[in-house]
């Protein structure tokens, strides 16, 4: 399993990498764009499905917000929930303009904007009442955000670095999948821990003895694994805004979340 510190130490070693060349207007149509028109729709199995979706990936950096602003544990956990119910109620989402700004930008202008309409009215139904509840695992929220390093930071840097780090962390799964689908995930095991370390650091020979192959040969699956990390990451930093061009802008703002430049 992929933690949190391997996708921050990959995402600190891109910094040093070459940068994500221009993508093709429309190459990726799935878009959480589409993803949250299509959540915001007449109820489906796509707009259920698009649903949950939205609340797998994006819930804890908005969680993580909701804290640093100073709110309790339970409140923030009301407040996330309350949000996205709010969000999906929306009549308008299907005519969102997109070209307005990224979809992580949205995302948190739209929070501010709920928890200040939220401090102006009271809550009509209390926790554990009769308010809906989304497929969002609380069980160990709390102790994830107390280890975050964000835990620390004002609120818009804290969503800035959990959503980075999630994104990360998605892009290493999809990579695990990939090999494993193609029954390398041994390989992929032993290979991983390159995307955290620099090209002059990398120590082919002694590792390649211990995978029983040449230097040369770990040398080009190195450079394969680092150019397919490197395509899954511009496709998934692709999916939340709706320029190709706009990718590197994302990415670089993505990577000075955790200090680093691209």
């Amino acid at each position: 399993m992929i933690g949190k510190s391997q996708a921050i130490s990959s995402a600190k070693n891109m910094a040093s990498k070459e940068q994500i060349t221009h993508v093709p207007q429309g190459i990726f149509a799935t878009t959480r764009w589409t993803m949250i028109s299509d959540a915001g729709g007449e109820p489906s199995p796509r707009s259920a499905e698009a649903l949950e979706a939205l609340c797998e990936a994006y819930w804890f950096p908005l969680y993580a917000y909701v804290r640093r602003c100073g709110h309790s544990k339970e409140d923030a956990e009301d407040l996330t929930q309350g949000f996205f119910l709010h969000l999906l109620g929306r009549t308008d989402l299907r005519g969102l303009d997109r070209e307005k700004g990224k979809f992580r930008s949205f995302l948190l202008a739209s929070l501010k904007h709920f928890i200040s309409n939220d401090r102006d009215k009271k809550r009509a139904t209390k926790r554990g009442g009769t308010i809906a509840h989304l497929p969002l695992d609380w069980s160990d929220a709390d102790a994830k955000y107390q280890l975050a390093e964000s835990n620390t930071l004002p609120p818009d840097a804290a969503y800035d670095r959990e959503w980075a780090t999630v994104l990360l962390e998605r892009v290493l799964k999809n990579l695990e999948q990939e090999f494993s689908a193609g029954g390398k995930h041994e390989e992929f095991i032993r290979l991983r821990k390159f995307l955290a370390i620099g090209r002059g650091e990398i120590p082919y020979e002694a590792v390649a003895a211990e995978m029983e192959m040449t230097s040369t040969a770990l040398r080009v699956a190195v450079h394969r694994l680092r150019k397919r990390y490197r395509e899954l990451l511009k496709k998934e930093v692709s999916k939340t805004v709706t320029e190709g061009e706009t990718v590197n802008d994302e990415l670089s703002e993505l990577l000075a979340a955790f200090g680093c430049g691209a």
